[in-house]
């Protein structure tokens, strides 16, 4: 059986992919931030099926202690259960803020839960992902077009806009999926960004206030339901050979930023990997 991991896992596009995988045979490790959420999710993912095979962690993925104990527990189930294998990674837990505000570390929110816990989670990841020739999917958006990082001040600190903090941590992941690709490629892994286009979640409405929350909310009205992009997750975990393109949305590949170059990818991938005080290896050791 193959694994699949998504963070995000508990509502929205998480948990339309958790259901639209689940439907193709895998074991599903969903990972969500409300223990609550988490339960509810997991008891609406298994009545889908008799044979659902599913398992739910909880965690706080914003801060990287948390990112690190997931990852322990997620290597964990995996070595009970099939080898230490991780066929697919999906990288979707995102959030949207109103105002600057900072993790443990002192890093703005944005940044750090939609890129460097991404950026963490799969580094600790890498080896199961070697073994089983894995995919890694991260959750991206149109609104990546038209920016550019802020390399001297990557957290925002001056004169800080919730929005261009979201924009840049969108491109920030499609960076990261084409650094992944130059370093990890001949090592079968393969990584992806899902442009999701407007969906009817609630993103924009969590931990949020003022304008962000009152555009957010009429605005999500006029997108599609989570189970339309969950058919992309699905095409590129499920699709052999591995399709070759970065970036997709509806299942095709689409056009991205001129700002994704190798030059751009390689100093995120220095700067990240500063930040989460780790040093991804030049080869994987199995």
């Amino acid at each position: 059986m193959k694994t699949a991991v998504i963070t995000g896992a508990s509502s929205g596009i998480g948990f339309a992919t958790s259901a639209e995988l689940i439907q193709k045979g895998y074991h599903i490790i969903g990972i969500g931030h409300d223990k609550t959420h988490c339960e509810e999710a997991e008891k609406q993912l298994r009545a889908l099926s008799n044979d659902t095979d599913i398992t739910f962690l909880c965690g706080d993925l914003m801060q990287q202690r948390e990112v690190e104990r997931i990852a322990g527990e997620i290597s964990q189930l995996l070595a009970e259960r099939n080898e230490s294998r991780l066929e697919v990674l999906i990288n979707n837990a995102g959030c949207v803020r109103s105002w600057y505000t900072t993790t443990e570390e002192g890093y703005e929110q944005q940044f750090a839960l939609n890129h460097l816990a991404s950026f963490l989670l799969t580094y600790r990841l890498l080896p199961h992902l070697k073994r089983a020739q894995g995919r890694v999917i991260l959750t991206g958006s149109e609104s990546h077009k038209h920016m550019r990082m802020r390399w001297n001040d990557v957290m925002l600190t001056r004169g800080y806009n919730p929005l261009t903090a979201y924009k840049q941590s969108k491109l920030a992941n499609i960076l990261f999926a084409k650094g992944l690709n130059e370093r990890y490629l001949g090592d079968g892994i393969t990584s992806y960004v899902v442009d999701p286009g407007l969906v009817c979640t609630d993103i924009g409405c969590k931990n949020t206030g003022g304008l962000v929350d009152w555009i957010w909310s009429r605005r999500k009205k006029y997108g599609v339901q989570p189970e339309v992009p969950a058919k992309t997750y699905a095409f590129l975990s499920e699709t052999n050979p591995a399709p070759r393109e970065l970036y997709y949305h509806l299942c095709k590949p689409n056009n991205y930023s001129c700002q994704v170059t190798h030059e751009n990818a390689d100093k995120l991938f220095a700067l990240s990997e500063k930040l989460c005080g780790i040093q991804y290896p030049s080869w994987i050791q199995s």
